[in-house]
């Protein structure tokens, strides 16, 4: 019989980013009625943005979300629209974990918090398997289909239902969305980056007509999904809903195809991989376009969204990286980010020399 595949599992609580876990203890048992004795509080140390933390009080236990320590863009961690987010989402969608209760009251570890279930299973990060997984062409086509046909199924919800109607403004969503990522890049920069300044100015003067309004997750990934330890081409959770909203779905699609590298691109492209995405058997990005159309029944040009989804990581990772640069995070790990936005900035204008996504090898 073989050995059961590795749960995704916290470790301990990063030293900078630690809290007295008893002043959790009156809202625990709140939550919990009749719950008591030890209070554990452990992390899930792989996320870069919005911090998970694992809590147990006797025998219960929760995810705990918050937002990092030291952090200035406060709007981009609001932990109760992240709550009401995965609310809405329960009736309609599956894979969103159940919200527990919201914490308004920063008091008691310094920020506003949320509760959520557990969800048990397992999470692939980069393109080495995790222990005991063998990643075969049929199982890395099986993972991959499935991560389209789950974020087409996301995009199929019905927005006007109740509860989506306070979650984001569709109408403009594009215009804005590049008017304030490039605002957002304009107050992070620490260095300069021509192709990054290339692609803001490229993507203000291409603005595609909106297609449509959507629930859209913006930062759909390989490691934002929970896998089934029985079945690893079955999805059973997407995690970290921190800047979900109600807009265009092809700008969700562009996210997945930024996180997404393509056998023959660069070393660099690949070294700082999201997931297998460019081992044998994996769809490739232009594969996840034609897959995607054809669930949902759309037809777009893809280019744009593209290129504004790597413009956007870069950004992100670049505030994660200014963050560092002034001290107030030293967490090892963002040292060598400002270089992985230059990686960024220089496939955004490999995509653009080549004006299209399928093609963007070096001399292709």
């Amino acid at each position: 019989m073989p050995a059961p595949l590795p749960i995704d599992a916290p470790d301990e609580v990063r030293e900078e980013e630690r809290f007295d876990a008893e002043r959790l203890r009156g809202f625990l048992e709140a939550t919990f009625p009749g719950t008591s004795g030890p209070l554990q509080v452990l992390q899930f140390r792989k996320g870069h943005s919005n911090l998970t933390y694992l809590v147990r009080i006797g025998d219960r236990e929760a995810v705990l979300r918050r937002a990092p320590f030291g952090v200035q863009v406060k709007s981009a961690h609001d932990m109760r629209r992240e709550f009401t987010i995965l609310s809405a989402l329960q009736a309609v969608y599956a894979k969103a974990p159940r919200p527990i209760a919201f914490c308004d009251d920063e008091s008691l570890i310094g920020a506003r918090f949320y509760l959520m279930d557990r969800v048990r299973g397992v999470v692939v990060r980069g393109a080495a398997p995790p222990p005991g997984v063998g990643f075969t062409p049929e199982l890395l086509r099986a993972i991959s289909t499935a991560l389209v046909d789950n974020l087409a199924t996301l995009h199929a919800v019905d927005v006007n239902r109740d509860g989506f109607g306070s979650i984001g403004h569709p109408e403009g969503y594009v215009a804005r969305q590049v008017a304030g990522w490039t605002d957002r890049y304009a107050k992070a920069k620490t260095h300069d980056v021509p192709q990054l300044d290339a692609a803001a100015a490229w993507l203000a003067g291409n603005l595609p007509k909106e297609s449509g309004a959507a629930v859209i997750h913006n930062d759909y990934k390989y490691d934002n999904v929970v896998l089934d330890p029985a079945d690893l081409s079955r999805i059973v959770a997407v995690l970290d809903w921190e800047m979900a909203t109600v807009g265009d779905p092809l700008m969700d699609l562009g996210t997945m195809l930024a996180y997404w590298s393509d056998p023959d691109e660069s070393e660099e492209l690949r070294a700082r991989s999201y997931g297998p995405t460019f081992l044998p058997g994996s769809l490739s990005r232009a594969q996840i376009v034609e897959t995607y159309a054809r669930k949902t029944g759309r037809g777009f040009e893809p280019l744009f969204y593209y290129v504004f989804a790597l413009f956007k990581i870069a950004v992100i990772v670049q505030q994660i990286y200014k963050r560092y640069v002034e001290g107030s995070t030293s967490d090892p790990r963002f040292r060598a980010l400002g270089q992985w936005v230059r990686v960024l900035g220089r496939q955004a204008a490999l995509a653009l020399e080549k004006g299209r996504i399928d093609r963007l090898a070096q001399g292709a």
